[in-house]
């Protein structure tokens, strides 16, 4: 047993100094994660509800609308922005609508999609135009369905 301690001992002393070089390496480093870039979104929140008929009811009001299913409550958003002035514009347009709306920070993992809100975003920031405004909002929550909804089991409804 004793011609084994010094080898052991070694062993452990050499292991434990290299964990600690590879940790400090760990604490130092700026990569990205593992799981891909999110980018953070300002959802437009018109509502939450424990049923698809209520949702179904409450949004027949809106033109064009997606929810998501979280928690068993369907959650409705009318308008996405990546910037949180626009969705305050967004929110604005919807209360001088007479609807109350809320803004809700979410992530979301898709680039194309953020490139493509980008760019609405840079129109919605030039216009207070409702008509344009409206449009925009229809066309964001398209592309949302389009490059989004399949991966998160988001829906998109369209009145």
């Amino acid at each position: 047993m004793k011609k084994y301690t010094f080898p052991i001992v070694l062993s452990l002393i050499i292991g434990i100094s290299m964990a600690f070089y590879i940790i400090k390496q760990y604490d130092s480093f700026d990569g990205t994660l593992v799981m891909g870039n999110t980018e953070i979104f300002y959802f437009v929140n018109s509502g939450s509800y424990n049923d698809k008929n209520s949702m179904d009811e409450a949004m027949s009001q809106f033109e064009s609308y997606i929810y998501n299913v979280e928690d068993n409550m369907y959650y409705t958003y009318v308008g996405i922005s990546t910037k949180k002035s626009n969705a305050e514009k967004i929110q604005l347009y919807f209360k001088n609508l007479g609807f109350d709306t809320l803004i809700k920070e979410r992530n979301v993992s898709n680039s194309e999609f953020f490139n493509i809100v980008r760019r609405y975003d840079s129109i919605l920031s030039k216009t207070d135009d409702n008509e344009s405004i409206r449009v925009i909002c229809n066309q964001v929550l398209a592309k949302y369905e389009e490059y989004v909804n399949d991966k998160y089991n988001n829906k998109r409804n369209s009145n």
